[in-house]
């Protein structure tokens, strides 16, 4: 099994991340072969950088590693407000660009808003980048 299809069969078992099915960030890296094997193609080139546009921001990174960081492993906009230093309609426009690109999911619970990582997206996007580049898979030891 390689990692697109790890990638796809996950999604498919991991009931918090249904909404992930249709991603852009499952689309750049489920139909994409390591980069190092394949050329990209036009249209596998404008999904992958849509994602890691939204991964080139400073602010979205914090967020990503707040939200990881947090405890249970998912924030609320109101706990991550002030921390980042920034307005909540900045917080939460950052938050849903990730939530667009799927790195993210949302649950609505009252007026706040819960964000959770979707780990599989994160992944899948560095074993793309890394795959046969001569740098370690995840879990495999350095090249001496």
């Amino acid at each position: 099994m390689d990692a697109c299809q790890w990638l796809r069969q996950t999604v498919a078992m991991a009931p918090t991340t249904l909404a992930l099915a249709d991603s852009p960030a499952e689309r750049a890296v489920a139909c994409c072969a390591p980069l190092v094997r394949e050329p990209l193609s036009a249209a596998g080139a404008d999904q992958l950088a849509g994602v890691l546009k939204a991964l080139a921001d400073p602010a979205r990174l914090r967020l990503l590693s707040m939200i990881a960081a947090h405890e249970g492993g998912e924030a609320c906009v109101c706990d991550l407000t002030e921390p980042l230093g920034l307005s909540q309609p900045t917080v939460s426009h950052h938050l849903k660009v990730l939530l667009d690109t799927g790195l993210v999911t949302r649950d609505k619970r009252g007026v706040w808003a819960y964000f959770r990582l979707v780990p599989q997206a994160l992944v899948g996007l560095g074993e793309l980048l890394t795959a046969g580049a001569g740098l370690p898979a995840r879990g495999d030891a350095a090249p001496s």
